[in-house]
């Protein structure tokens, strides 16, 4: 049995290009493991709070010196971890704002990213990713083409993630795109294009 994360990020609802993709995804990771549970999390809808002063001081308190306030500012970023330790399988839907991700999904990479939960350093000051033996999709939707060509040096998207949840232990990531949806003549496929490689991949 699989269990599977599932964060959307776009408040675009069903005309969100990266929702689409990321439900076609999702469809095809459940129908490979059908016995599969699945948690939701649409970060537009209930977005996580951006670190404050007190989010930060509750993240480096230990657990028995928290007061009421701290356990409170803290308590996101505990279910958030758990959700994502508790997973084998992580689809992440993201649409590409102005060259990088959504901000709600900022907010979730920094209360799932704690020294001492989700990594950490060694005695040499190496770091070490503690988020281990997990599958990441990402399901990327953007109006231009940033895969290659003139415009991927401009891509701080899939790098980021890429990069931050290798951090964390996260090294098993795949990409997929739907890309070109604003531009004339080929935004028309853009849709079916980026569907059609999730159709092709062998989950």
């Amino acid at each position: 049995m699989k269990r599977i994360l599932f964060i959307t990020t776009s408040p675009n609802g069903e005309n969100s290009f990266s929702n689409k993709l990321s439900n076609a995804i999702l469809e095809k990771v459940t129908l490979t493991y059908p016995d599969s549970s699945v948690s939701k999390h649409n970060l537009a809808q209930e977005p996580l709070s951006h670190i404050d002063e007190t989010t930060l001081a509750a993240f480096f308190t230990p657990a028995e010196h928290r007061n009421e306030t701290l356990n409170n500012a803290v308590k996101n970023s505990d279910k958030a971890i758990k959700e994502l330790m508790d997973a084998n399988i992580i689809v992440i839907g993201v649409p590409f704002y102005n060259f990088g991700i959504p901000s709600t999904l900022k907010a979730w990479v920094d209360h799932i990213s704690r020294v001492g939960f989700t990594f950490q350093y060694d005695e040499n000051g190496m770091p070490r990713g503690l988020v281990e033996n997990k599958k990441v999709y990402l399901a990327i939707a953007s109006g231009g083409i940033y895969s290659e060509g003139p415009m991927k040096a401009y891509d701080f998207n899939d790098p980021y993630l890429r990069a931050i949840l290798g951090f964390l232990g996260m090294t098993d990531v795949t990409t997929f795109r739907v890309e070109g949806t604003a531009i004339p003549g080929m935004g028309e496929m853009a849709l079916s294009k980026g569907l059609a490689t999730v159709n092709e991949f062998a989950f």
